[in-house]
């Protein structure tokens, strides 16, 4: 394989093992969390469709009403409402909404009605009623806008969390788990070969040894029947120690002992 492999021991083995429980424990997790993803982006998916219809619908409201509120009018209330807006009475905050461990940013609008005191003078002597339902439709529009800012918000962010998860999930599971049963699959193989081959030796020795047993107990089988024919020829009076120096005498002066055997 292109990779280094580590050294086939017990050691090694069970580094790679627990690695691959790991591995198989985030590979669950990670399913699991891009599975719950999927099910909020569906959910999300259909919401955003019924929050751009209603803002189709409220957004007609709202040109509809603004027309009636010119019409009833007997001036232009454009510069009246920009004349009476001190500080804005509609603010948006931004938020977090955790799912599966992922913060989708979430607005959420605050509405000071301290603020938008000023605004109900508007249209006293003429038109206060088409006035309010103006602000009212207005106001609706505002709310649906800002859910659908979150939604389309929320929507992208999911959008990029589930392919990153996905990729985490098709790497643990088409590279890094086949990646760490390539390694101890190799270990297991190496050490089975090593333990043949230790096992091999072992019985080379052993035979070995047998031999040279057969081969001692050869030579001293051999040499006890040199001594039981040497001790045949001798005198009594002479020990094995005199009788080989005769011996040895004898045949350094070139004459022959025909007590002598070999």
């Amino acid at each position: 394989m292109s990779q280094q492999m580590p050294a086939p021991n017990r050691m090694a083995q069970m580094q790679f093992k627990a690695k691959k429980v790991g591995a198989l424990k985030g590979h669950k997790l990670l399913k699991q969390k891009r599975d719950a993803l999927k099910a909020r982006f569906q959910q999300m998916l259909r919401e955003i469709i019924e929050c751009k219809i209603a803002v189709g619908n409220v957004m007609n409201e709202c040109f509809f009403t603004m027309a009636k509120a010119k019409y009833a009018s007997p001036s232009d209330i454009t510069a009246q409402v920009i004349g009476s807006v001190k500080k804005p009475g509609i603010t948006h905050k931004l938020t977090a909404d955790n799912v599966a461990g992922v913060f989708l940013p979430k607005f959420i609008m605050q509405k000071d009605e301290t603020k938008l005191q000023s605004m109900e003078s508007l249209g006293i002597g003429m038109g206060g009623a088409v006035l309010q339902a103006c602000r009212d439709a207005h106001i609706t529009a505002l709310t649906l806008l800002t859910k659908m800012a979150s939604l389309q918000t929320s929507f992208i962010t999911l959008d990029q969390e589930i392919k990153m998860t996905s990729r985490r999930v098709s790497a643990l599971e088409f590279v890094v788990i086949p990646r760490i049963e390539a390694i101890i699959e190799y270990i297991k193989q190496a050490m089975d070969e090593m333990e043949r081959e230790e096992f091999f030796r072992v019985k080379k020795v052993v035979e070995k040894k047998k031999q040279k047993i057969e081969r001692q107990k050869l030579e001293d089988a051999m040499e006890r029947a040199e001594k039981a024919g040497g001790s045949v020829g001798q005198t009594p009076s002479k020990s094995r120690g005199g009788f080989a120096t005769a011996g040895f005498q004898a045949t350094a002066l070139g004459q022959k002992d025909p007590d002598l055997l070999f």
